[in-house]
Parts: C-alpha cells; structure tokens; sequence
C-alpha cells in the first residue's frame, strides 16, 4: 500500500493554528488525520494516490476563481502526453460532484452546477476580503476557491469524504502556497465554541442531521461575535411550526431527517440565538442544476423524481426546494 505523506499537505495548517491561540485544534487535528491517514487509511486510497500523482508537473500555472469554472491555464499549453496524463488522473477521481473545473482545457462538467449557487448566494454576503472562513460539508472545495477569489484571508472547508480531499489537492497542487485547506473531518470533529471564523457556510448539510438546532449551535459555536453563517438546506411549504420528516428516504436519500417551512427554520435560528435571520432566495432544483454527466455517471436527480410527476420526488414527497439564509451571531 502506497503512503500518503499527509504531514506535507498538513502541517503548515497545523502550525499556523497553534501559533494563531488554536492550538488545541491543532492537537486534536493531528490526531485525527493521523488515524485516518495512518491507522485505518481507506481502501481505495491507493488509487486515488496514484491519480493525483499521475497529473503531470507544469510550470507558469495561472488561475482564474472567478469564472464560473475554477480555472488553470498555463500560456505554454499541454503537450499531447501530458493531455493524456492529466485526463486520466482527473478520471481516476471520478465522480465529480461539486464544480464545475477547467484543468488546462479538459472540461470537467460536474454533477452539479456550483456555480449557480454561488451566483444565488454571492449578492447577500458581507465582504468576504480578508475575512476567515469556514465551509461545512464543502465537498471538492468549489466553494472554497470562489471565497478566496473573493479576497478572503484564509479559508479552511471540512469533508469526511476522502475522496473529496483529493480532487481538492488536485487543483491545490498547480496553486503554490494559498490559504485554503480542506480537512477530511466531520463538524462534531472540531473542538467546540472555537470562535475563530468571521463567516461560516453550512450548505447541503442540516438536513443530513439527526438534530438541526445541534447543528446550529454547533455553527453558532464557529463564529466570533458579530460573525456571519450562511445556510442553505432543503425545505418545504407551510406554515410556522410545520417541518416534514420523510418515512424513510428522501429523493433516494437515506439520510434526509428534516425539511423544515422557512418561517419554522427561522424560528429554529431564533432560537439558537442568532440574530437578524433573513431568506434571501428560495429555488427549486431542477434537473439542469444537478444531472448524471461524463464525469459523474451515477444516478443523479432525474432518477430521484416522480416520472409521471417530476415535482414531487419518487417517494410522493415535494421536490426539492432550497433556501439560503443569513444570520448574525450576536
């Protein structure tokens, strides 16, 4: 079995948390990442060590975080060879599900178009320049690389899909050193109350939780005084009060727990005490959003919805419809 050298990827997030009063992350993280990486590595971790390795090396990398594809391009362009290379170790990641990315001119169309919900989402946020960021559940780290295209000052996104972390490191290998870190952990990984972002996102994750308003808290804990959390989950229509709790799957999904009214989340904000909580776009998703592609050939959206009905989900249940809100923490 092959050794990922996660101490080079690593340490210097390390090392910059401990010197920043985080230290305690810091411990915490090296353990953790010492099991995964060292006393229990996944199965397929060496054939998504030897995809990564696989990318040719390439010099004068330029990027581009502000296209609606996460961008590189070098003006020398690829050679025959290392178009081969590079295309098969992007398809030795599959499946891509967060993007879409432009590696040097091989497209890679993603199961969903991220972008649009960065385009959704974007006009709401305060300043994201200089600010220190969080993003839950961040996937490949689509978003993170918009966030710092916005001026951020650090950016770290967690994901316990491994897989995750090395399409991230993909595109982080032809960036040279940038603040921005994907960590393979959960958010009940990280220690609690660690008050060290200005703005966290959790986007796609409540309602994967057993216990949203936990979950709340738990981002609420994220933040330092006056700081933003961007949430967008699943929800549907009806009154205060009103939250559907499917049978059993949702959408094919087993792990779809709660799907509140937005006057029900927004009590659930009030609550856990943020302040100034606010809807700013409610879209339904539709099948041009999230698809089956060539670089996700799996069941995608337009197996998980009623054929007869394609506004209701194949189990009966209302089509998904998701909702972002702002909120401060006081």
């Amino acid at each position: 079995m092959a050794t990922f050298d996660w101490k080079k990827h690593f340490e210097p997030l390390l090392a910059e948390l401990a010197q920043s009063g985080q230290a305690r992350w810091a411990d915490r993280l090296r353990s953790q990442l010492t099991h995964r990486f060292d006393d229990a590595p996944h199965g397929d971790l060496d054939r998504w060590l030897a995809a990564l390795n696989e990318l040719p090396e390439l010099s004068g990398v330029e990027t581009d975080l502000e296209r609606p594809a996460i961008t590189l391009s070098t003006p020398d362009g690829l050679t025959a060879l290392q178009k081969t290379r590079l295309e098969n170790a992007l398809r030795g990641l599959m499946p891509w599900r967060k993007g879409p990315f432009d590696f040097f001119g091989t497209y890679i169309d993603t199961e969903w178009r991220s972008d649009w919900k960065w385009d959704r989402v974007r006009p709401y946020l305060s300043e994201l320049s200089g600010r220190r960021i969080l993003d839950v559940g961040c996937g490949s780290g689509y978003h993170c690389w918009r966030m710092l295209g916005e001026g951020a000052e650090r950016v770290i996104g967690i994901d316990p899909g491994l897989l995750f972390l090395f399409q991230f490191l993909s595109v982080k290998r032809y960036q040279g050193d940038v603040p921005v870190d994907l960590l393979p952990v959960r958010m009940e990984d990280l220690p609690d109350n660690l008050q060290a972002f200005d703005t966290t996102f959790s986007m796609g994750v409540l309602y994967h939780r057993r216990s949203p308003l936990d979950h709340l808290l738990e981002l609420k804990g994220t933040l330092r005084r006056g700081g933003e959390l961007v949430l967008e989950t699943l929800v549907v229509d009806g009154p205060e009060g009103f939250t559907l709790m499917p049978e059993d799957r949702y959408g094919k999904m087993r792990n779809v727990w709660f799907l509140p009214s937005c006057d029900t989340l927004l009590r659930w904000l009030d609550r856990t005490g943020f302040r100034n909580a606010r809807i700013v776009d409610v879209t339904e998703t539709t099948t041009d959003e999230q698809r089956s592609t060539e670089w996700m050939r799996f069941n995608s959206l337009q197996d998980f919805l009623d054929p007869a009905d394609p506004s209701r989900t194949i189990e009966g249940y209302p089509g998904p419809k998701r909702a972002t809100i702002i909120a401060e923490k006081p």
